[in-house]
């Protein structure tokens, strides 16, 4: 590992880091979404500084797809905070837990009673021992058991005045 390296991945770290501590700290959702894409900002300049130290293209493949998607993500987050603010004229994310519609009940958790769903009981098919005549359902005719040989396999073939 050089020194440049070195100091990369340290800056990565460094984006990382405080943009944790942002999204941990931080009340409002602009800077929260802001923490996040520091955060991903910092994990593709360690994912570039891999693909330099190795030299292959995979650190900028994967970065390029990470920015995709956080743009994705930055784009779905402003339609949020704007959707958000439309309704409450804030930006608190206390205010997320407080969303509901206006005429429906509310829903408490402690009110339903938990369902317990049985598993439905499948019959396993079984294998007889080698040389032993195998037990025959209640379904099959006991007489056609008598004459039928189990280790034959009958089936039907077509007539011959069809072709």
């Amino acid at each position: 590992m050089t020194a440049d390296s070195g100091c990369y991945l340290a800056v990565g770290a460094a984006l990382f880091v405080l943009g944790g501590i942002g999204f941990v700290t931080r009340r409002n959702l602009i800077l929260i979404f802001l923490s996040v894409e520091l955060m991903l900002h910092g994990v593709s300049l360690t994912l570039l500084t891999f693909g330099r130290m190795h030299d292959n293209l995979e650190g900028q493949s994967f970065t390029i797809f990470m920015l995709t998607v956080a743009a994705c993500e930055a784009a779905l987050g402003l339609a949020l905070v704007l959707s958000l603010y439309q309704r409450t004229k804030s930006l608190d994310v206390d205010i997320w837990s407080k969303l509901s519609e206006p005429d429906l009940p509310k829903w408490d958790k402690r009110d339903v009673p938990p369902t317990i769903i049985a598993e439905p009981q499948t019959a396993y098919p079984r294998l007889t021992v080698a040389g032993e005549t195998p037990d025959i359902d209640d379904d099959f005719p006991v007489a056609l058991a008598k004459t039928t040989d189990p280790r034959k396999v009958l089936t039907p073939s077509p007539p011959d005045d069809e072709y």
